[in-house]
């Protein structure tokens, strides 16, 4: 390790106007605390209010502050890859700018680092205010993630610090469809983890509707595992199963001389296993959609600007 350690700190930015001077003025005094050289990469992902502006602003006070703006919203993995490939420090911060999570965490993160851990990824202790639902669903998704990855994937964030040589593997790998923890996790390296409770927002609100997150969700795991196309197993299963147990009732009323309504049994086969097909279908057709994505080779973000 160098005597004084270059680190870069990612923070994705959308409408998050009231955020950007506090986060900055936070950051800032810790890398003095700990006297670090440091540069702080705030991505603007295609933000409506004045966040671009904001960060603009204090970048011209801060020849340590860098502002990278989309031409549109293209997501918070877009913006993650984008502040990945902009880092130029020996580790690299990945965090939210609202400060959920907590900077105070960052010198635990970088003593392990000293220590000689590549990976160095915040555990939430709680997920802050969420509703029920939000957090069954969230339960409900990384329960199902951990199991097809065979990794803990519970309680993961996207608060990180890698180093730089994991920073240099991640942006080495092609694909462009990302799902930032889970890569961050696949990678290996010897890794370490530090607890934290997510914090309340300072200013503003979630960006982040109930669509928005089923949609993200979904997308993300159709990235990270082919599990859900063996959907399509499943049904056939069942669905054979379901139509042996017809037969199974149809020759029972046979053998008791009772009445077949072989009407109902035909149309109840029919909508059960032309359901199951569909479905089928539509998660096959899912995942060479993202096939398509990939073979056609449009970037993951284009940039509009960026600050001097």
């Amino acid at each position: 390790m160098k005597t004084k350690e270059k680190l870069s700190m990612v923070l994705p930015a959308y409408n998050e106007s009231g955020n950007i001077e506090m986060a900055a003025r936070q950051l800032e005094a810790l890398c003095c605390r700990e006297e670090l050289d440091y540069e702080l990469i705030f991505v603007n992902d295609g933000s409506k209010d004045t966040t671009w502006e904001e960060i603009c602003e204090v970048s011209k006070n801060n020849p340590h502050i860098k502002g990278i703006c989309f031409s549109r919203n293209f997501g918070k993995e877009a913006a993650i890859t984008a502040g990945l490939e902009c880092a130029s420090g020996d580790g690299v911060v990945v965090m939210d700018c609202d400060l959920q999570h907590p900077p105070d965490v960052i010198p635990s993160m970088i003593q392990l680092w000293r220590q000689g851990y590549e990976i160095i990824e915040g555990v939430k202790t709680n997920r802050g205010k969420e509703s029920g639902w939000h957090r069954i669903a969230a339960d409900g998704f990384y329960r199902i993630l951990s199991q097809a990855m065979g990794m803990d994937m519970k309680n993961a964030s996207d608060f990180k610090l890698l180093d730089r040589k994991v920073v240099d593997v991640i942006r080495s790998i092609p694909e462009k469809s990302r799902f930032f923890r889970e890569l961050s996790t696949w990678v290996g390296f010897r890794s370490a983890t530090v607890n934290f409770e997510v914090q309340e927002r300072m200013n503003g609100s979630s960006k982040w509707s109930t669509g928005a997150l089923i949609g993200y969700a979904i997308g993300n795991l159709a990235v990270c595992t082919c599990l859900p196309m063996q959907f399509a197993t499943i049904c056939g299963g069942l669905s054979l199963f379901a139509a042996m147990i017809v037969c199974i009732f149809m020759v029972v009323q046979m053998k008791q001389r009772m009445a077949v309504d072989y009407l109902e049994m035909i149309l109840f086969c029919v909508l059960l296993i032309g359901g199951m097909i569909l479905v089928g279908l539509g998660i096959v057709g899912y995942y060479i959609g993202k096939i398509y994505n990939e073979v056609r080779g449009r970037p993951s973000y284009i940039v509009s600007s960026k600050t001097k």
